[in-house]
């Protein structure tokens, strides 16, 4: 079975289950380069009236993060963690989309490491019913304080000593995200083999950039700014995810978990978050 079949058989269930006009809404959290743009273009196809919002699609401006990286840590000029985000602009988007309007889906290019004109964005239906929100954190939740303190690899230990950054991360992530990831219905986690393959995957992915991507020195170094959060997701949310697929070298399954948490409620035979 397929990633995308397995989520796709639960998506179906919940579907069936739909009432009234607010779409559901898939949080799908995976790693770089674990395969989360394909599997949701996949999904998209697959379920009519459906649209895709990228956490990706969310970054501030690069204007807006060289400003961040001049008054709260350099740091943080670089896109990609908590905080770097514009949390307003994805909350009024699905906040939009959910109350049955035809919302225009912000997007990002990487490229240029800017937000698109918005006259260039796509328009999701307005009778959308499957909202597809991937994002290499959608979802997490923040460290102790307590974990923040010890560096995990180089780029904190050298460009982080004070934990400044991290600690403005986790802030950003605790208080600014629980509201934009507040409408998820169905949450699954891609979890790769180990941190290794999230790097040799995110070089795959730059590799097709034809020249426009980073080095392997660049890329190393960028890759770190995730690892933290992206190891404490793989620790933590495998405990409160709708369903945990274990991905092998090739982004195959080797494992899928499905979990009922306490925080949720079961409704005929399935559970469901309770909102």
């Amino acid at each position: 079975m397929s990633p995308d079949d397995a989520i796709a058989a639960l998506v179906a269930r919940r579907l069936a289950r739909r009432d009234g006009v607010r779409p559901l809404v898939l949080g799908l959290c995976g790693a770089q380069g674990s395969g989360k743009s394909t599997i949701a273009a996949r999904l998209a196809r697959r379920f009519p009236r459906s649209a895709v919002l990228s956490l990706d699609d969310l970054y501030r401006t690069h204007a807006d993060r060289q400003e961040l990286g001049r008054r709260v840590h350099p740091l943080l000029a670089t896109r990609g963690v908590p905080g770097t985000h514009d949390v307003a602009l994805g909350i009024a988007t699905i906040g939009a989309l959910c109350a049955g309007k035809p919302v225009p889906l912000p997007r990002f290019d990487k490229a240029c490491d800017d937000r698109m004109p918005a006259e260039e964005w796509p328009c999701a239906p307005a009778d959308c019913e499957l909202l597809i929100f991937e994002g290499w954190c959608v979802g997490a939740v923040p460290q102790d304080p307590a974990e923040l303190v010890a560096p995990v690899n180089r780029l904190e230990a050298e460009e982080d000593a004070d934990g400044l950054w991290r600690a403005h991360v986790h802030a950003a992530l605790a208080r600014d995200y629980p509201a934009l990831f507040a409408s998820i219905d169905i949450l699954a986690l891609l979890v790769p083999p180990d941190w290794p393959t999230v790097l040799r995957w995110r070089t795959e992915q730059e590799a097709g950039l034809a020249g426009r991507g980073m080095d392997a020195a660049q890329l190393a170094r960028f890759v770190q700014h995730y690892e933290r959060l992206t190891r404490h997701i793989w620790r933590t949310m495998p405990a409160y995810a709708d369903l945990t697929l274990y991905l092998d070298g090739q982004r195959q399954p080797t494992a899928i978990h499905h979990v009922e948490c306490p925080h949720r409620a079961v409704d005929d035979g399935q559970d469901q978050f309770i909102r």
